[in-house]
């Protein structure tokens, strides 16, 4: 199976020729300039991140410490910073290696495969990340920045299936069979009081809109 490499750094110069440095290796390349973009490129399921710590905005070290918790892969850092508390600092907030720039393309090549190699941890690959939102389908857990959104197993049911089919729009009659089950006695009329719900406790925690309604049609999970 092919490797999967995510890049992080904003000097695009550098996001190009390590993406295509690497692809010439066999592996599958992502690139981000941004922690934003980065945040996007999980949905890919990296088996490795190669991380710039002077970035813009949220810089690695911070990215690094937000996604620790739900990221197993190993994350090497990327940094012209070379003093020894550097290092210590960037392991610290959760990185597995560290090399300085400039790096030789070989060496960067090595400990890549090296930590491939030596990667025995039990991967979440059950975890999605929309936006704000962490969704850890194995642990059915909803997390916003950090802290854990209370959910019935239905309303769960129903972020699990509207997320998987993100964009997707779905009916009521549908989301109930799916949820419920085709023989479920009730109506689909149930399924706008759930749905209320979890607007009303992402909204506690978040001012984003996951479930919108699409008028005469049903509901989709927002990208």
């Amino acid at each position: 199976m092919t490797s999967k490499i995510l890049l992080v750094d904003d000097e695009e110069s550098i996001c190009n020729m390590v993406k295509l440095h690497f692809q010439t290796e066999g592996y599958l390349v992502y690139t981000a300039l941004d922690s934003d973009e980065a945040i996007k490129a999980l949905g890919e399921k990296p088996d490795l991140i190669l991380l710039d710590i002077n970035m813009p905005e949220v810089d690695g070290l911070e990215f690094c410490k937000k996604i620790r918790n739900y990221i197993d892969c190993p994350i090497i850092f990327l940094t012209s910073r070379i003093t020894e508390q550097d290092k210590i600092v960037g392991l610290q907030a959760g990185g597995d290696d560290y090399i300085t720039k400039p790096f030789s393309l070989a060496e960067l090549t090595a400990r890549v495969e090296a930590h491939l190699r030596r990667e025995n941890r039990v991967r979440r690959n059950d975890i999605k990340m929309c936006g704000e939102l962490f969704i850890d389908y194995a642990g059915r857990l909803v997390y916003c920045n950090e802290q854990v959104v209370p959910f019935s197993k239905k309303e769960f049911d129903i972020i699990e299936f509207l997320s998987i089919n993100a964009g997707q729009v779905f009916d009521r009659e549908k989301i109930y069979e799916r949820i419920w089950g085709y023989d479920a006695e009730g109506s689909s009329d149930i399924l706008k009081e759930h749905i209320r719900r979890i607007r009303l406790k992402l909204a506690r925690v978040t001012d984003k809109n996951y479930i919108e309604t699409v008028w005469g049609c049903g509901y989709k999970w927002a990208h």
